[in-house]
């Protein structure tokens, strides 16, 4: 969808965790196509937002984020969540998706984002 760096939308209710993801994702090569705070925020950036990935926290505030989830997999977007919950809180049509397990680190990160990006990027990261 883009060029040479995969963008990546954050959507992250804790702003210390969305700063370290955006820090994270830049060190990896990765360019951040926007981040939501909030459920509102997290679907129009879904729906109109031109990006190759997408890491959505679980739960915003009170909210589940599988509405996000369900806009990106109607137009073919990869996502992921980041959750401390696990994969078995995942709603059945989102079974499948890759969990990224808080609390998480750098390398914890590249191989999500290698797994989840196949062979369409190469990362600037080491792990």
């Amino acid at each position: 969808m883009s060029g040479l760096k995969p963008r990546v939308l954050i959507v992250e209710d804790e702003p210390i965790i969305a700063m370290m993801l955006e820090e994270h994702l830049l060190d990896a090569g990765c360019e951040v196509a926007g981040t939501a705070q909030n459920l509102e925020k997290g679907l129009v950036l879904a729906g109109a937002t031109e990006m190759d990935l997408a890491i959505l926290d679980m739960i915003l505030g009170s909210q589940p984020s599988f509405p996000v989830a369900d806009i990106l997999a109607a137009r073919g977007i990869p996502f992921m969540f980041a959750s401390g919950f696990g994969s078995n809180s995942l709603p059945e049509e989102h079974r499948g998706q890759l969990v990224l397990h808080k609390p998480f680190h750098y390398p914890d990160l590249v191989r999500s984002l290698r797994l989840a990006l196949g062979s369409r990027f190469t990362l600037e990261a080491s792990v």
